[in-house]
């Protein structure tokens, strides 16, 4: 999720013209060509021999050329992807031109992914899951060993509910919405319960308390964390299992195994996995009653600070800040909550890095009696919604558009054949 360039090496360093035609995967010509266009400067190498070039200033210009190159049109496929669902910009972020913040804070969960699916408001909708695909399901989770994970168990879901729709590989609009509309709440209902019973009727949130939290009983406040949670997750434009649900659709996958793209990406731990590291910190410090030394023990083992900083919000998380907001009015939450700030003060002193979602959903799996994977399925299943509108956008572009072209960088060919 926080993908940074690398730094440029050593300005002073010089590399001959055949070093910086390598670097920029071109012909040694080319290179001049660029000096002549005033993109590279050039210094006569020692002795009078060939021409040096600033190490620097090559890598800036092949990083550049990286970026126009994957905006391009050209046969290498497009990597710049052109969407109506999600933008970003400004420390905010919008669904269909709407502000996301505000749809998820006055709107339930389902509500939300009906407007990201259609752009139209469906006021008390709810989603219901068949029997038959929910029987599927859990018999498939049941299967797994004890220490599955969460992201196991969803993925197996899926698999199981595809195997229980005879009608998966009709790409039309209208049968992707009704999949979508009975997968998400296959998948909740697939999911074992955290405490002595499950939930399966009512909201969505409500039925996911019950398969996540050892407290059966919430209160209001805390099932609408939850569902606020669920509403401000569903999306986030072009994230790495957002890309490879829509590279399978490219290639006219159906819903289901498109989903299970992206849930093969999102276990990462800089994708959907990151809460669950950003809970086990936070309750370290719960722990110790002090951020100090747990932070400076995580920089000692080499180790990021989790739930900090977002490359896309150069500010504040607005999906941070809303979920705060609704934080502070669950009084459980105050210890986890005062943790939480007491982490972002201590990292602070040096970077000045804000909260993100990651320690957000801590506080919230932290102080509901939830396990530290628990944000992890808050997550997963948010997201399937925003990974069925992106679906059903790429089924009506062009197909296997999504195909890069590789930059061949091993043996000039043709090399021996080995023995």
């Amino acid at each position: 999720m926080r993908d940074q360039e690398p730094a440029p090496r050593d300005a002073e360093r010089r590399l001959s013209t055949k070093e910086a035609a390598g670097l920029l995967g071109v012909k040694p010509e080319t290179v001049y060509a660029y000096v002549s266009r005033g993109q590279l400067s050039s210094r006569r190498g020692s002795g009078g021999r060939g021409s040096t070039f600033d190490a620097g200033e090559v890598e800036a210009l092949a990083r550049r050329n990286r970026r126009e190159n994957a905006s391009g049109s050209g046969s290498g496929g497009d990597l710049s992807v052109r969407t109506r669902i999600t933008l970003i910009e400004s420390d905010r972020y919008y669904f269909r031109g709407v502000d996301a913040v505000d749809l998820a804070t006055r709107h339930t969960y389902e509500e939300v992914a009906e407007w990201l699916w259609t752009g139209r408001m469906r006021p008390g909708g709810t989603f219901t899951a068949p029997a038959a695909s929910v029987a599927v399901a859990r018999r498939a989770v049941e299967a797994l060993p004890g220490h599955a994970a969460p992201t196991d168990q969803l993925r197996v879901a899926t698999i199981a509910a595809a195997t229980a729709d005879p009608l998966r590989f009709d790409l039309s609009e209208h049968a992707v919405l009704g999949a979508a509309r009975t997968l998400i709440p296959t998948l909740v209902a697939a999911l074992p319960p955290a405490g002595h019973h499950r939930r399966d009727e009512g909201p969505l949130a409500h039925r996911l308390w019950t398969r996540l939290s050892v407290h059966q009983d919430p209160d209001e406040a805390s099932l609408r964390a939850l569902d606020t949670a669920l509403a401000l997750l569903v999306d986030h434009d072009l994230a790495a299992s957002t890309l490879a649900v829509r590279v399978a659709a490219s290639a006219r996958a159906h819903a289901y195994a498109a989903v299970t793209a992206g849930l093969g990406v999102i276990e990462g731990p800089l994708h959907g996995a990151a809460s669950g590291l950003a809970h086990r910190l936070l309750q370290d410090v719960l722990d110790q009653g002090d951020a100090a030394p747990v932070i400076a023990g995580e920089l000692r083992a080499g180790r990021r600070i989790p739930g900090l900083g977002h490359r896309l919000y150069p500010g504040e998380d607005p999906r941070a800040r809303a979920l705060f907001a609704l934080l502070e009015q669950i009084p459980r939450a105050e210890p986890a909550l005062l943790a939480a700030r007491d982490i972002v003060a201590t990292t602070t002193r040096h970077a000045p890095l804000h909260a993100n979602v990651d320690l957000a959903l801590a506080v919230l799996t932290a102080s509901c009696g939830m396990a530290p994977a628990a944000g992890e399925t808050i997550f997963a299943v948010a997201r399937t919604a925003g990974w069925i509108a992106h679906a059903l956008e790429e089924y009506g572009e062009r197909p296997l558009r999504m195909r890069p072209s590789g930059l061949y960088a091993g043996p000039k060919p043709p090399q021996p054949l080995p023995e």
